[in-house]
Formats: C-alpha cells, sequence, structure tokens
C-alpha cells in the first residue's frame, strides 16, 4: 500500500542515538557533529482516522437503512465502502481494548468493563505490555497521535490525579488526550481531563460534550498539519455518543417530534426494507422474531406509547447530532493538503444498541447498575425534561432492539449479530476505486491494527518497550479494498462475554445466550453446561432467524468443541456470569489506593478524587467531620460532596445553615438541614451515617452536628448498593462536577474556608 510497506523495524524504540563519526580531544580535532533525527515515517504513510461511536445498532442509522440521519456517514460511504459482516464484542471495554491492540478482549485481559474486572488473565482490565496499542506502534513510526473523547481502558483504580498514568491515554502512546476516564459522561456536565489535567467546568450556557469534543478534534488536527505538514497523523475520535445518558439539545429533540409514534415493532419492518432496498442486506434476509421477555408495541398503553416515543425522539436526536459533529471533523480533515490520502474508519457502534434501560425505560441508568428496576408511572412526570440535564435517561429495551434490526437481541449478548455486528464504513480516496461498494467478508474489531498496519507500510513489532509481543490476532483486510470479492482471511472467530457466547467457523455461527441483557441480577446456581446453543448457516440466512440446531446436530457440536478450543487459547476461562455483584469493587478485592485504612483525609481545593481513591462508604457507618471557618453569619457552598445527578450525598452551607443531601439513584433525595444558621468563626461540622446493616442497601439514620451540637436528624430507608456514580468522585470545597441536587449553581464554591475533612468508615 505505500511505498516502503514491511520496512520499519521489528524492535521498537529504535536504538539510541550514536555518533559515529570520530571524536578527538576537543571539538576542534572531532568530525563536525551531528544531531540524532525524528523518526520517518514510511514513504507515502497514509493520514488515519478512526471514529467509534457509541452503543450504536445495525439499524440505527440511515446510512445502513435506519430512521436517524447520517449525513456524515451516508457522505464517506459514497466516496468509500460499507462493511456489512463487520463485528464487535457486544460491549464497550472489551471492542476498545481490541481495537487499539489487535488482538481479541480476553488476550488483552478485557472480558468486560473495566468497572466489573476480577483477578484472571483475560478479566482483570489491565492491558497487559504484550499488547501494544497501534497508537503507540504508530507513533514510534513518526507519526503524530491523538485521543479524543473515551477512554474506557484505564483501570479504575489507575484513574485518580496521582496516577499511575502508564495505562492512561498518553501512556497508550497517545501525544494528545481530550475527553473522559469512564463508560459513560454526562454530557451537560462531563468530568474530562486534557491529557492528565482535569478540565474547569465550561461556563458555556450552551455546552453539550459531543460539540466539546468536535472541536477538539478539529482543533487538534488544524494545529497538527500547521506544525508538521509532512508528517502523517492517527487521530482516534471516540464520542460518548449515544451511550446512555442520552443528552440532546432541545432543537434537535424537536426535530423528531412525531417520527417514532409508529412503534419499535413497525420501525423494525421499516427498516428491514430500506436496508433491503439500500442493498446492506440481501434481498431474501428475514425479520428475526422479537427477543424472548420483550413486549410488543401493541400491549402498551396509551400514556407507555407517548414515553416511549418520546425517549426514542431524544435518542434519535442524541445520534443525529454526532453525526453531524463527526461531519464537522471530517470537513477538517478533507479541507487538509494531503485529503486524499487519509484512511477514515467510521464504526457506528462498539457493540449494538444497549437494553440497560430495561423494560420500562429509564430516568438515571445508575439504577440499572444498582439493581433497581424503574416504573414508567414514575419516568413518564419527568416525560418533557427528558434529554435535559436533570435525568441520566435511557430508553427501553425494546428501542434497542429495534435499533439492531434485522438482528435478534442488543448490547451484552455476544452470541448474536444485535449485540456485535455493528456498520463499518472505510474512506480513502487515493486507493479505494469502488465508490459507494460494499465489502461482505466476515470481519471482527480485531482486524482494524492489521489493517492499518499493513496500508501504514508498518511492521507489527515483536518487541515493543523491551517486551516481547503477543502475536497480531487479527487479520488485515486491506485486500477488500480494491476487490469486492476478495475472500475473507477470517475464517473462524469465537464470541463471548457474561456466558452468552458464540462461534463463526466458515458460514456458520453457533450461538449460545444466557441472561436477557435489561435485567442485571443473575442466577448463581445457574449452569453453563446446561446452555441452550443454536445453529445458523449465515452464509444463507443473513439475520440468524433460521435455527438449524435439530437439522444438523453434528455441526453444532462441532463448532461447540471449536468454541472451548478457542476459549482455552485465548484467556476466556474461567467462565462468570455475575452481574451487579462485580460492580462492587470491595467485594470483587479490586486493587484500591485506600488499601484496609479505615481514615482519609481531605483538604481543599481537592477536585474530582475518582471513586477507587476514596474511602468505600457503602453498605456501612461511616462519619464525616469537616472543620471550616464561616467567615460570617450567611456562608454559602460546598464542603464535601461525592457523586452527583445518578447518586451519592453533599454536605454544603446554605444561608448560613448546614445542610446534608443524601441522593438515592436520582429518584430520591433526602434533605437533612439546620434550622438555625451558624456564627461565624472556627467550626466542626459533623455527619453521622448509622447504618442499619443486614445486607446491601438497607436504609439508616443521618444525625448532623455542628460543633458536637445536633443540629439536625433525619431517615433513610434505603441507600445505594452498589456505586454512587458512574464516573464522578470526591470534590472539596466546590462541586465540578453534576449538582447532588438541583437547589445551587455549578461549582457551587465555598464562601469559607475548608481547613480539613475527615472520613471514618466502619471496619468491614
Amino acid at each position: 500500500m505505500t511505498d516502503s510497506k514491511g520496512k520499519t523495524p521489528d524492535v521498537l524504540p529504535r536504538p539510541d542515538f550514536h555518533f559515529e563519526g570520530e571524536v578527538g580531544r576537543t571539538y576542534q580535532e572531532s568530525d563536525p557533529p551531528t544531531f540524532p533525527q525524528p523518526v520517518q515515517p514510511p514513504k507515502g504513510a497514509p493520514n488515519v482516522v478512526v471514529i467509534l461511536l457509541d452503543d450504536a445498532g445495525f439499524g440505527q442509522f440511515e446510512t445502513f437503512g435506519g430512521g436517524i440521519p447520517s449525513p456524515t456517514m451516508d457522505r464517506l460511504a459514497a466516496e468509500g465502502l460499507r462493511y456489512n459482516h463487520f463485528h464487535t464484542t457486544a460491549l464497550c471495554s472489551p471492542t476498545r481494548a481490541a481495537l487499539i491492540t489487535g488482538r481479541n478482549h480476553h488476550s488483552a485481559s478485557f472480558a468486560g468493563i473495566t468497572e466489573i474486572a476480577t483477578g484472571y488473565d483475560g478479566y482483570c482490565c489491565v492491558l497487559p505490555r504484550s499488547c501494544g496499542t497501534i497508537g503507540e506502534v504508530l507513533r514510534q513510526n513518526g507519526y503524530m497521535t491523538a485521543w479524543i473523547g473515551k477512554n474506557h481502558n484505564t483501570p479504575p483504580w489507575e484513574t485518580s490525579p496521582v496516577g499511575p498514568f502508564d495505562r492512561w491515554a498518553n501512556g497508550l502512546g497517545f501525544d494528545y488526550f481530550y475527553g473522559f476516564n469512564a463508560g459513560d459522561a454526562n454530557h451537560w456536565n462531563p468530568i474530562l481531563y486534557e491529557n492528565r489535567d482535569l478540565v474547569p467546568p465550561s461556563e458555556d450556557p450552551d455546552y453539550h460534550l459531543t460539540e466539546d469534543l468536535a472541536d477538539k478534534a478539529v482543533n487538534w488536527v488544524r494545529k497538527a498539519k500547521s506544525i508538521s505538514p509532512d508528517k502523517p497523523f492517527f487521530l482516534y475520535v471516540a464520542p460518548g455518543a449515544t451511550h446512555a445518558p442520552h443528552h440532546a439539545p432541545q432543537h434537535w429533540i424537536d426535530k423528531f417530534k412525531g417520527k417514532f409514534d409508529m412503534g419499535w415493532d413497525a420501525y423494525r419492518e421499516m427498516t428491514l426494507e430500506r436496508q433491503k432496498k439500500c442493498g446492506v442486506v440481501p434481498k431474501d434476509t428475514e425479520l428475526t422474531v422479537r427477543s424472548k421477555g420483550l413486549p410488543s408495541w401493541d400491549e402498551l398503553n396509551d400514556d407507555q406509547r407517548r414515553l416511549y416515543s418520546r425517549m426514542m425522539e431524544v435518542f434519535a436526536a442524541y445520534g443525529a447530532q454526532v453525526d453531524e459533529a463527526m461531519g464537522r471533523v471530517i470537513d477538517a480533515v478533507k479541507a487538509l493538503p494531503d485529503a486524499d490520502n487519509t484512511i477514515i474508519i467510521y464504526i457506528a457502534g462498539d457493540n449494538g444498541s444497549s437494553a440497560e434501560g430495561g423494560l420500562e425505560g429509564s430516568l438515571c441508568e445508575n439504577m440499572f447498575f444498582n439493581g433497581f428496576p424503574e416504573k414508567w408511572e414514575d419516568n413518564i412526570k419527568a416525560m418533557d425534561e427528558l434529554g435535559g440535564p436533570k435525568h441520566f435517561n435511557h430508553f427501553p429495551s425494546s428501542w434497542a432492539h429495534a435499533m439492531n434490526t434485522p438482528f435478534q437481541w442488543t448490547k451484552q449478548v455476544a452470541s448474536h449479530f444485535g449485540g456485535t455486528r455493528n456498520p463499518m464504513i472505510v474512506s480513502w480516496p487515493d486507493h479505494i476505486k469502488d465508490k459507494g461498494g460494499l465489502r461482505e467478508q466476515f470481519l471482527h474489531v480485531i482486524d482494524i491494527v492489521p489493517t492499518l498496519y499493513e496500508a501504514c507500510g508498518i511492521t507489527p513489532p515483536r518487541t515493543l518497550n523491551g517486551v516481547q509481543q503477543k502475536p497480531i490476532e487479527g487479520k488485515s483486510f486491506a485486500h477488500t479494498f480494491e476487490d469486492a470479492k476478495a475472500p475473507p482471511k477470517r475464517k473462524t472467530q469465537y464470541f463471548e462475554l457474561a456466558v452468552n457466547r458464540g462461534l463463526y467457523h466458515d458460514g456458520w455461527m453457533a450461538s449460545a445466550p444466557s441472561f436477557v441483557p435489561w435485567v442485571p441480577i443473575r442466577d448463581p446456581d445457574w449452569d453453563p453446561d446446561n446452555q441452550i446453543w443454536e445453529l445458523y448457516k449465515i452464509d444463507e440466512d443473513f439475520s440468524q432467524a433460521k435455527d438449524l440446531a435439530d437439522k444438523h446436530p453434528e455441526k453444532l457440536r462441532e463448532l461447540q468443541d471449536m468454541w472451548w478450543v478457542e476459549a482455552s487459547k485465548y484467556n476466556v476461562l474461567p467462565l462468570d456470569w455475575r452481574g451487579t455483584q462485580r460492580m462492587n469493587a470491595e467485594e470483587m478485592g479490586r486493587p484500591s489506593l485506600v488499601g484496609k485504612r479505615t481514615k482519609a483525609t481531605y483538604y481543599e481545593g481537592m477536585k474530582q478524587l475518582s471513586s477507587e481513591a476514596c474511602l468505600p462508604m457503602l453498605n456501612k457507618s461511616w462519619k464525616i467531620d469537616a472543620d471550616v471557618i464561616l467567615l460570617d453569619g450567611k456562608a454559602e457552598g460546598m464542603i464535601i460532596t461525592h457523586g452527583g445527578l445518578e447518586g451519592g450525598y453533599g454536605l454544603y452551607m446554605r444561608e448560613g445553615k448546614p445542610v446534608f443531601v443524601y441522593n438515592f439513584l436520582s429518584v430520591e433525595r433526602t434533605t437533612i438541614a439546620a434550622e438555625e444558621a451558624l456564627p461565624a468563626g472556627q467550626t466542626r461540622l459533623t455527619v453521622d451515617f448509622a447504618y442499619d446493616g443486614g445486607g446491601m442497601g438497607k436504609g439508616a439514620t443521618i444525625t448532623l452536628f455542628a460543633n458536637g451540637k445536633q443540629v439536625a436528624q433525619g431517615r433513610l430507608e434505603r441507600s445505594v448498593p452498589i456505586q454512587f456514580s458512574l464516573g464522578e468522585g470526591i470534590d472539596i470545597g466546590m462541586d465540578t462536577g453534576s449538582a447532588i441536587d438541583f437547589t445551587y449553581t455549578l461549582p457551587f464554591k465555598f464562601t469559607g474556608k475548608v481547613e480539613k475533612v475527615e472520613v471514618d468508615i466502619a471496619p468491614a
């Protein structure tokens, strides 16, 4: 693909500089000096842009027959290629680890998201140094590298301000990073980092994360090419959309009013017809049956239909906005002098659309991860606020299923294409001549890295930074750029996520679903040996509509046996189907900066200390002692807060009165406030949280003291059992994330002085 294909060294970094001339006693007696020169990329090496959307289904965007406009995808598809047999892992962190390393997700130690890591080779979510990233390899071969957006590949216990930083984006080979280190982000009030530095909250009243990330990508690529026009760049853009929360500006939401009143069943039928018409599925593709447990649109009442139509309108707005924002990034790239020698890979989803909103939709996704279902009767009361800053909303599971048309199932279900098959578009004007072509080779996300190495003329390093590398497990599909009928190099691919298992081999697919993705509670006595396997001939049955297990038991047995071989090869074992339990870091024994400590001291100015760097305060008694100086009798502002919109607590002053708020997953906010203002001077505020005990998520009595005197008391009947928040940690003296309640304006800086805040927890 380039003039020097395969000529880069297979040991990186290159040897240190050594002056080759003669050295005498003085410079006058020595050969003229030389300097080590910057590494030059292979001649003709292309720029690379990889865009990875989040939680998007095969039937979501118009470019692949869906109902959400995607003009940017349309434009790239018209000048490049659409791939309709491209697969992910069914979950975000695993897909992202595979994408940047070219290894299977278990090989890269990412069997699940970082928040459910366990202490096995394939499950620890600590990216092995033997799985070097494409960012690091390209960087050491003369590329400028940047990562904009979501990073969900840093272990949570390494995301604090004290690091270590070697598995942050900068440590993984990207010279520049701007984004968030979490699975999702509040798009109105995100916690962002620029490289290692916390980004101050925006003061723009119209701020939205999607637009911010697009701006940063545009600015970086322009700056890079202005400074080094002859060097190629690698730009990895990973917006948070369309992952929950479904946050979209009102003017975007208004565009879709009434557009989804037909409901999810009709949407699936309409989408399949559009998919056939635009050629992304064969003409004989069958619409699969509604996945088990999902309601039909017809069985809903009128209020449910109103609510769920609105939730889909918000989601569509969110998706349309991100595609337009990515268009601004593409416009900036296209304006560069070497635009035609730029590979653009646009992947619509790191997995299928998400069913984590539950059967009835959600106002707060954190309810799902804490194991609490929601009721539509409660959620409809907030219907007009959906998409705005008051909620962490997510549409119902049935809409997710519809977004994955024509397939069965959704995100998390790695056994079926509803979880794993995602649209991919590749553009490279200088090399792709089949403009608007379709490619049908069976591909997997691990195939991206070797394809880019081949296209860029890069030899995969045998040794990287002193560590022998695992072989690249992906296979290049660069040969498909020129030949639509090129035989696929991938003959076999395993799938596994939470024991949703699958095995592809030579046109056959064996599939074994385990648990429905909208129920996070799993039976510990479930037996994988009793799992029911299905069999599909997918080169004749695009959508996995015809189960042939009964007709071809011998073929099914062959693929089942192959699955165990692949599982043994790639660190898939031991099988683990636990759900919300694995999100409790303390119970799982994950590494912690806290260790065995039961007391911590925090100081004013500390911001966004990650939860993993803070004492575990769930399901136990604890006490907060805050030593503050009140400058007058009208003190205002936050003293300590942990979490935000989705759950947590806050101790603050209002009109001189101490206030404690406990946010139970955004659905209940218990406020305990003193009746009288406190005078100016040295003050110790104490919050005593007396946990009832008897298991997880139980109630508590909360007592508030000022200088040892009780000033207020309140009662919780339930508490957060698994996690306060999906990404927000502790702030001292202000609130830098989303607000714990809606009674103050961020950052709500304390008007006095916080000398220290001490937190004591009851021993485990």
